[in-house]
């Protein structure tokens, strides 16, 4: 332990040591320049990714937290390079990821003046993070950066803002490691109620048509081998949100697939015919619930989450057993009698039947000589043997890949669940590469979403990381689109895409690229990408007006959704 006098600045690098991180992904200005200057000295240890765009370094960071279960460090100026990362960090807050985004500011003498590239962080991002704060003394530093880590990745994870006063950056202070594991009104896991427990476990025992909906939390909590032996025990179906489906192996007997607007019809219409709906780790968000006056009236309802906000927020519940779902499921599932439901996890069958003859063969074996996107990832999938890791942007992109992708490992999809953030495809796809290495990581993307945060191929460039990109070239913003075609009299209101020559891009990016515009072609084309070393972008020309099937209709009930536009 050092008792010499150090900056602010280089407090800052030694307590990001202390915390284990060894990623950052940044981009320098006028009011960081001091703690770059000291990240000079600490390359070592701290491998700092220059992104193309600030919006890119939160992306990129979140990527990289989700793959991982680590957090995820964004290092930006002040001005519009903070303000640059608030898309990020709202994405953060509502899929619950764990990210610290460390900001330059100007001095605190010239604070509320107007100063150049002055702007009020923390007010702006109070009501999207876990916690702002502004370090204004060097002082200071080590134990700001200790809280904020404790409370990115403690109970339900999210994003933390640390404003770095230029002032603060250049200061001299003492340096000594600090630990934060408490703070006082801070309850990161509640306490679990025992009764809640006994209740959950009766409701399950006496249940004749129980169904599981398992959410991200299980994946957080790294509780996939306690959720896969709950519902074992008690031969439950489950169905997965969008950003759980990776929590339970896609062929896994008792996994009916996805929940949601564009999920699958088992899944959902069973939920209005469920006796006990049991939730765990998700928040019955409005694209899982659908018409909520119409949702899952008959059942007794069991909420499983770490979050007491979330309990009764959307949905009432007759039991909610608070506590870290690690925990929780397996205290429920100690009081679980051995079952079995052979005749409701059999209904499942007749919608899996009239799901694969008019959604999904057409998809995946369309009649016409156009590539569908539901093709496209399928073949991608079997390629990787269903083991890469899922990146998806927004739009129809995001929904045929996570319909049509297979899952065989855990923390396998990253994707804007709630906000919904077109760009975030490809830069958390360059996170992703960094958090996880060892696996292939595929990123599928639509024509508008790639040209979104397209600046970051420069990063993929420099870095060589490894990102297979995969662009379903429509020419349409194609999800807009078929609400135009369903619900806007195919008034298609500028959806039409004029698209650049992506070849062209990717050569002056120094990738490797591909077009295919055949089925024929795919196949190989595929191994090509997968063989290469580092990155590759392959562009599949596709079915210009393909939809995006099942739907529930916006507003309609989860037990009505359409089967044909």
């Amino acid at each position: 332990m050092s008792k010499d006098l150090i900056t602010g600045a280089e407090a800052l690098m030694r307590s990001l040591e202390h915390q284990g991180v060894n990623t950052i992904f940044g981009y320098p200005g006028g009011s960081i320049m001091p703690v770059f200057d000291a990240l000079y000295d600490h390359r070592n240890n701290l491998n700092h990714i220059l992104v193309r765009h600030e919006q890119g370094a939160a992306h990129a960071a979140q990527g990289y937290a989700r793959v991982s279960g680590k957090v995820g460090v964004c290092l930006v100026t002040s001005g519009p390079g903070a303000t640059n990362t608030i898309t990020g960090i709202a994405d953060a807050m509502i899929d619950s990821t764990p990210i610290v985004v460390i900001a330059g500011q100007v001095g605190t003498g010239f604070l509320g003046t107007d100063a150049f590239q002055e702007v009020d962080l923390v007010g702006i991002t109070q009501p999207i993070s876990k916690w702002s704060y502004q370090i204004r003394r060097a002082e200071d530093v080590a134990w700001a950066v200790a809280r904020a880590f404790y409370i990115a990745r403690s109970g339900r994870p999210g994003p933390v803002v640390l404003d770095f006063a230029k002032n603060a950056q250049v200061e001299k202070t003492k340096y000594e490691p600090t630990k934060v594991d408490f703070i006082r009104s801070y309850v990161p896991v509640p306490d679990t109620d025992e009764d809640s427990v006994k209740a959950a476990a009766e409701l399950i025992n006496n249940a004749e048509r129980p169904l599981v909906l398992v959410g991200q939390g299980v994946e957080l909590g790294n509780a996939q081998s306690e959720l896969r032996e709950f519902i074992e025990k008690a031969d439950m179906p489950a169905g997965c949100t969008l950003l759980g489906l990776s929590a339970l192996p896609t062929e896994h007997p008792l996994n009916k697939g996805m929940l949601g607007m564009h999920g699958n019809l088992g899944p959902n219409i069973n939920t209005n015919k469920c006796d006990v709906l049991i939730a765990v780790g998700m928040r019955f968000d409005d694209r899982v619930t659908g018409n909520l006056a119409t949702y899952a009236k008959q059942a007794k309802v069991i909420h499983f989450d770490i979050d007491p906000a979330e309990v009764n927020k959307n949905v009432k519940v007759d039991v909610a057993v608070l506590g870290d779902c690690k925990e929780t499921l397996k205290a429920v599932t100690r009081l679980l009698k051995k079952n079995e439901h052979a005749e409701w996890v059999g209904s499942f069958t007749e919608y899996e039947k009239v799901e694969e003859e008019k959604v999904i063969r057409p998809e995946l074996y369309p009649a016409t000589d156009s590539l569908s996107m539901g093709e496209v990832v399928r073949a991608v999938s079997d390629a990787t043997r269903h083991e890469a890791v899922l990146v998806t942007d927004v739009g129809q992109n995001q929904m045929m890949s996570a319909r049509y992708f297979k899952y065989t490992k855990e923390r396998s999809i990253i994707t804007s669940g709630g906000l919904g953030t077109m760009g975030f495809g490809l830069p958390a796809a360059i996170g992703a590469t960094f958090g996880a290495p060892e696996r292939t990581v595929c990123v599928f993307m639509g024509d508008g979403g790639l040209q979104m945060n397209l600046q970051e191929l420069g990063t993929v460039m420099e870095q060589k990381a490894p990102v297979k990109i995969i662009c379903l070239n429509n020419n349409f913003l194609g999800n807009v689109r078929q609400w135009q075609a369903m619900f806007f009299n195919r008034r298609y209101s500028f959806t039409p895409m004029l698209n650049p020559d992506y070849m062209k891009i990717a050569s002056a990016y120094e990738i490797p690229s591909k077009r295919v515009f055949s089925r024929e072609e795919l196949a190989d084309a595929i191994r090509e990408m997968l063989a290469t070393d580092g990155p590759f972008l392959l562009e599949a020309c596709v079915v210009e007006e393909g939809n995006v099937l099942p739907m529930t209709p916006p507003g309609g009930s989860v037990n009505q959704m359409l089967l044909e536009c």
